[in-house]
């Protein structure tokens, strides 16, 4: 299954959920900055996302947005950074 990469941004009104939101991320994509995160996922792991996202927020006060920016192996994003250099997060072999 092909792999896209999506920047993920969210904004969760209660620190407890945004602890619990971070968390999850983490297991999903890299950190970019407080509650923006780059992540590189096929359409099944997308949608699993989505649904413990579901499960965490409160769909009243909270608000995540997902940014589908293309093909992960040929997206190009043109991408203004200051401070730290922005890299797109790239598919790496794991060493078990």
């Amino acid at each position: 299954m092909a792999e896209h990469l999506y920047l993920v941004a969210y904004d969760i009104a209660d620190p407890r959920r945004w602890r619990k939101v971070f968390r999850l991320m983490n297991g999903y994509g890299e950190w970019l900055q407080l509650s923006v995160f780059q992540c590189r996922m096929n359409r099944t792991r997308q949608t699993e996302l989505l649904a413990r996202l579901d499960g965490v927020i409160d769909h009243g006060e909270d608000h995540v947005v997902l940014v589908d920016l293309g093909a992960a192996d040929s997206v190009q994003p043109r991408v203004v950074s200051l401070g730290k250099p922005f890299h797109p997060v790239r598919r790496e072999p794991t060493i078990v």
